[in-house]
């Protein structure tokens, strides 16, 4: 199966709310990024009462554009797909400043615990603070005017992960976990590559007709997007396999050789993506280290 194709064609409309569907809109904030491409997208769901999905980061020029997109609608939720820094903290202002409730699968929390010596390259990226008024466990709906959503729960880029599906509709607002432009970051401790692939198994059986997701443009055709997907990071799998195969002992040397065509600023987070895969490979016994794995731990076939 070919790789997915990317898709980076996206106008992110700073400051204007733009229609991605009826019922639905998409402001995207102006957190320009390697991991966020454009910003982070927030979407109003509803009619005359709404939901916004991931209100996004601490920013007036976004929380201005939120509100004036809302235009003096009442606002009932505040979903929030996960705990990073571009997702969640506006919602503390846009609760203040409308009264509705916060829905989240949870607080922020790493996927293992920290292993001694361990520091955790995202911490800062976190937002700790975030606490939901609703903790939404897997299948459960909330419905509003004319809405319903109902969480998937998609740990993987973070533990605390989860997509929302629009009740009779086959949309799902897919988070961080599947965007077109990208593949997601999955960064131990934070996340699990185990977990990430288990929640993309469940996204293929859904069988969605559109995703729209945190950052970027929807993805329209999740039925061949989704398996190709999945079949790119097997393959990046693979590579790894390879690499330890051919001698390379540590993650920097397999790095270099995988992502050979990779801006060098991005190697840390290619060497966090490797050592996802890398402890997913131990769990499952295919590799052996010269200890708990780490970046600096030694590999080798088994």
């Amino acid at each position: 199966m070919e790789s997915p194709a990317f898709d980076l064609a996206f106008e992110p409309a700073y400051g204007r709310a733009v229609p991605v569907a009826p019922g639905i809109e998409r402001i995207t904030a102006e957190n320009p990024g390697p991991f966020t491409f454009f910003g982070t997208n927030s979407y109003i769901v509803g009619g005359a009462s709404v939901a916004v999905i991931d209100p996004g980061p601490e920013d007036e020029a976004h929380f201005q554009a939120l509100m004036a997109a809302l235009g003096g609608r009442e606002v009932t939720h505040i979903f929030v797909s996960h705990t990073h820094r571009d997702h969640s903290p506006l919602a503390r202002r846009l609760q203040a400043a409308t009264g509705a409730v916060t829905v989240g699968q949870g607080p922020h929390r790493p996927a293992r615990p920290l292993r001694a010596g361990e520091v955790n390259p995202f911490s800062e990226s976190s937002d700790m603070e975030f606490v939901p008024d609703i903790t939404i466990g897997e299948g459960e709906t909330i419905a509003g005017d004319g809405w319903a959503l109902t969480s998937v729960l998609t740990p993987g880029h973070t533990a605390n992960h989860a997509a929302f599906a629009l009740e009779g509709r086959d949309i799902l607002f897919s988070g961080d976990h599947v965007m077109a432009w990208s593949t997601s970051i999955v960064a131990p401790p934070d996340g699990s590559m185990a977990d990430y692939m288990a929640s993309l198994e469940r996204l293929i059986a859904r069988q969605d007709r559109l995703l729209l997701p945190g950052h970027g443009g929807p993805v329209t055709e999740p039925a061949s997007f989704l398996p190709a997907l999945k079949a790119h990071r097997l393959k990046r799998e693979q590579a790894i396999l390879a690499r330890i195969r051919a001698g390379d002992r540590e993650i920097a040397e397999m790095v270099k050789a995988i992502y050979s065509d990779t801006d060098p600023k991005l190697y840390g987070a290619a060497a966090l993506s490797v050592l996802a895969h890398i402890e997913d490979l131990l769990e499952r016994g295919e590799i052996a280290s010269d200890g708990p794995p780490s970046l600096a731990a030694t590999y080798r076939l088994l």
